[in-house]
């Protein structure tokens, strides 16, 4: 392998935000490794898929080996994997769902980057990259569960970022607002549902929807994913799109009784 070649692995690269994370790298120059736990359709790609299941030590560990094997070093991890639950109350998921979504969307991150770090620590460089999301500093009402995965994600990404930086490791998270991937499409439904909540739940869903119809492409988020991986001085925190730079700025300076209204106006929230 060519040595200015920098070697990227992508996971949750079989569609959305990922498969375009992965296109976009690949087009700049990186040999980029995707990976999905599900084989993912075939097509023309930039760059190689891998099996891989970010709940599972031993895939974690096997699909590593694999592209060290390969190449000899990982330059950049992009951290994509993951899911939601479609719009409902957070008493309406049983806590094996609960223990289900943070496996993958939080103790997924954490796996991998405990499986890359001690070869970047070795190469003495690497980059680290989280999609995150404005739900990772926003309240998200019916969507409690992927928002608490979210939060998680920033906390984790910022204190890691404290302790390796000074070993030539940066991390960064990236949060974008709504997308049009195939995310909704894959919601997983919960699974103790209650009556009280089904007026809500079309509602919300209703309201998603057209939301949806109006949100930015995958590629939005991949040239902010290049963005923080090429940069000199990487930030920690980049928001991806308009509504998530707009969304970033009322957080930090709008009265919370003034964002607390408008999320609930939004919503449609008595």
């Amino acid at each position: 392998m060519n040595m200015d070649t920098k070697v990227a692995l992508v996971t949750g690269a079989s569609s959305g935000i990922g498969e375009a994370t992965a296109e976009r790298l690949a087009r700049a120059g990186y040999k980029v490794y995707g990976t999905s736990r599900r084989s993912a359709p075939s097509r023309q790609r930039a760059f190689e898929m891998l099996s891989l299941d970010v709940t599972s030590d031993p895939s974690v560990e096997a699909v590593v080996s694999e592209a060290l094997r390969r190449e000899g070093r990982i330059d950049l991890l992009v951290n994509n994997a993951g899911f939601g639950v479609a719009p409902a109350g957070a008493e309406e998921s049983s806590m094996d769902q609960v223990r289900a979504i943070f496996d993958t969307n939080f103790f997924g991150i954490v796996r991998m980057t405990r499986a890359v770090v001690p070869h970047m620590r070795r190469q003495g460089s690497g980059r680290i990259i989280n999609i995150g999301s404005v739900l990772g500093f926003l309240p998200m009402p019916y969507g409690a569960l992927y928002a608490a995965t979210k939060h998680a994600v920033e906390g984790y990404s910022e204190s890691l970022d404290h302790e390796l930086r000074t070993r030539g490791i940066r991390v960064s998270v990236i949060e974008p607002a709504y997308t049009k991937t195939q995310f909704d499409a894959n919601f997983v439904q919960p699974d103790a549902r209650l009556d009280e909540y089904r007026e809500i739940r079309a509602s919300l869903g209703d309201t998603l929807n057209k939301v949806m119809a109006t949100a930015d492409e995958p590629a939005v988020v991949a040239e902010v994913v290049l963005k923080a991986a090429t940069a000199e001085r990487p930030k920690l925190r980049y928001t991806a799109g308009a509504v998530a730079g707009r969304l970033r700025l009322l957080r930090r300076f709008a009265p919370a009784g003034i964002l607390d209204a408008g999320i609930r106006k939004d919503l449609r929230l008595a």
